[in-house]
């Protein structure tokens, strides 16, 4: 017993370092496939137009990919504790690249939250903007095409306090080339379709909070 007590602090510590990492790993997991699932999802939504041969995105569109991150991120309450960035990237008339929409959900807002790589409107003029993602890694949208980018960020919640792990920001993004032939000057330009007031008022536009 004695060797027991003596054994117990460094075997329970072990375990709940144990539980803690493999908690994380399993984090790390879920928003990256969150990540991966908006931008797989965002790139084929629309709705058919011109005899269907092109695609309109509408923003009931996009509220309808941001209700599935926030029932797959639910277990980890990604809207209250995280920040969904998703991007259309594409090519402005000089073509450079151009971020022409963004849209967000999440209630984290601010430095380390918001875009890494730019808001709406960066690079509409010009080709003085490279891209979007890691600098010398950066995304590009092909002339006339977009490029759907998501960025997810994410604040972990440590099961047993911080003094294991601390509490790391979980950050991952991903992107994929929009399916069809989208009409990307929809809206008198605005990229998405508005079709009526009860949408319009639900834009999810990244100057909000939206859990």
């Amino acid at each position: 017993m004695i060797e027991f007590a003596y054994a117990m602090p460094a075997v329970m510590g072990m375990g709940m370092y144990g539980i803690e990492t493999a908690n994380l790993a399993q984090t790390h997991l879920r928003v990256s496939q969150i990540a991966l699932m908006l931008a797989d999802n965002a790139s084929r939504a629309g709705a058919d137009a011109a005899g269907g041969t092109i695609q309109q995105l509408r923003e009931i569109d996009i509220n309808d990919v941001m209700q599935g991150v926030r029932l797959q991120g639910a277990r980890i309450d990604l809207a209250n504790n995280g920040r969904v960035t998703l991007s259309s990237l594409e090519t402005n008339s000089s073509g450079g690249q151009w971020i022409h929409w963004q849209r967000c959900l999440g209630m984290k807002r601010g430095v380390g939250w918001d875009s890494s790589f730019g808001t709406a409107g960066t690079g509409s003029t010009g080709t003085g903007f490279a891209g979007m993602g890691r600098a010398g890694a950066e995304v590009k949208a092909p002339a006339g095409e977009a490029v759907i980018f998501v960025e997810v960020n994410y604040q972990y919640k440590p099961l047993f306090g911080t003094w294991l792990i601390g509490a790391p920001r979980i950050q991952y993004t991903a992107s994929y080339l929009v399916r069809d032939k989208r009409d990307l000057s929809v809206n008198n330009g605005a990229g998405i379709d508005d079709p009526t007031p009860s949408v319009g008022s639900a834009k999810m536009t990244c100057d909000k909070y939206t859990a």
